[in-house]
């Protein structure tokens, strides 16, 4: 098969999808990644799913490490007077018939930690709020750590080892899809934070397949969404990877904003809390299957505070409204690469709320981005302003 008629393939299936949008299609709100503490986080399931549901969001997950929250499991709590706190508006909000805690033979306050099956029911309720089961596969090449999310997981999964950086993201990433095909359930692999302890670069993720997604913004304090000197930004290593994605006809790859929330008493810079990036899904139903569906065509966009009122995208153009906010200005961009170049580029860029892009001659994948010049307190670094980030299309098949 020539480039030319692959390309041909995707553009044509691509403007059916995306001609395919209908009106009874709704954006849901979603988190892919959270923690409890079932692992790391400093909250219990409840209060968290409290604060998502209380929040606005439509669906999240609590993607603990390495675990699914199944069994018994007890913590012992901290001393820490805001933790002490904490388990206090606990117990007093679900009380003592819910709570299920004793003291050790030091005084110590241990607490039974609730399972997905018993805290669920409080929370859920159809088309209005869904909880999605996930694990963190949690492991390392060396001093390089790789993390990498499984939504939707039916059956807890060991994390897999490999003899390098890349195979040990693809034999994770094949546990994900070997339970998903023999389950017949959709699951979602995508990669974590590639800048956290600057593990994954770009040259890692050149050779791996079946990898549809990964994080293009964390909200945690240590994960380097930007880079540094000598380390590419995940923005700038997204183009990267798709431009040879493209190259060996492989499907493109999707960003996502999460939360990656471990902190849910004390909301600052130093601290990885909840509410910093999430997604936008358009869907006609708020049921996981659909959710990781519309994903996987690329029906989302990612935000970390910019909302869009309206997001068309035919086979040679691409609309945008934003939601706007009073005295928020917008700059609107269309980011792209051509075919004679190996890097992206800003093709064209809108200063407003509004954007009608038509695409270039020339470029082989576009994508739009959404900067306002409104910065949020609970951002780790005060001088970002919010953001929104569509998905790449593929867009020439000269």
């Amino acid at each position: 098969m020539t480039n030319k008629v692959f390309l041909g393939i995707i553009l044509s299936v691509l403007f059916l999808h995306f001609q395919g949008f209908s009106q009874d299609k709704k954006w849901y709100k979603g988190n892919l990644h959270a923690h409890s503490y079932w692992s790391d986080g400093d909250q219990f399931p409840e209060m968290i799913m409290e604060w998502y549901k209380s929040d606005g969001y439509d669906f999240t997950v609590l993607s603990d490490h390495n675990t699914l929250a199944e069994g018994e499991k007890w913590i012992t709590l901290s001393e820490k007077e805001y933790l002490q706190k904490g388990f206090r508006d606990y117990l007093k909000k679900y009380g003592e018939d819910w709570v299920i805690h004793k003291l050790d033979s030091v005084g110590h306050t241990k607490v039974k930690l609730k399972t997905l099956m018993e805290y669920r029911p409080l929370f859920e309720e159809d088309g209005e709020f869904l909880i999605i089961q996930s694990e963190e596969l949690t492991t390392n090449f060396g001093d390089k750590p790789i993390h990498i999310n499984a939504t939707n997981i039916q059956q807890k999964i060991d994390p897999k080892n490999g003899e390098s950086v890349t195979e040990v993201i693809q034999n994770n990433i094949d546990a994900v899809l070997q339970q998903r095909k023999s389950l017949h359930v959709p699951i979602m692999p995508h990669i974590n934070h590639p800048n956290f302890g600057y593990g994954i670069s770009a040259d890692d993720f050149i050779p791996l397949h079946d990898v549809r997604f990964f994080e293009v913004y964390n909200g945690h304090p240590a994960v380097h969404n930007e880079g540094d000197s000598t380390h590419l930004g995940t923005e700038e290593m997204w183009d990267l990877i798709n431009s040879s994605y493209l190259q060996e006809k492989k499907p493109l790859l999707y960003g996502l904003a999460t939360d990656d929330s471990h902190h849910y008493h004390r909301f600052d810079k130093s601290y990885s809390n909840p509410g910093r990036g999430w997604l936008m899904v358009r869907t006609d139903s708020l049921k996981a299957s659909s959710i990781i569906e519309a994903m996987e065509k690329g029906d989302f966009y990612a935000s970390t505070g910019v909302v869009l009122k309206h997001l068309e995208i035919s086979n040679d153009r691409l609309k945008i409204e934003i939601a706007s906010e009073p005295g928020v200005h917008y700059e609107i961009q269309l980011i792209g690469r051509d075919a004679s170049s190996k890097t992206s580029q800003i093709i064209e860029k809108v200063e407003g709320t509004h954007a009608n892009f038509t695409f270039p001659d020339g470029y082989v994948f576009v994508r739009a981005k959404v900067i306002s010049d409104k910065t949020n307190q609970n951002f780790f670094d005060e001088t970002e302003f919010e953001k929104a980030w569509t998905q790449p299309i593929i867009i020439n098949s000269k």
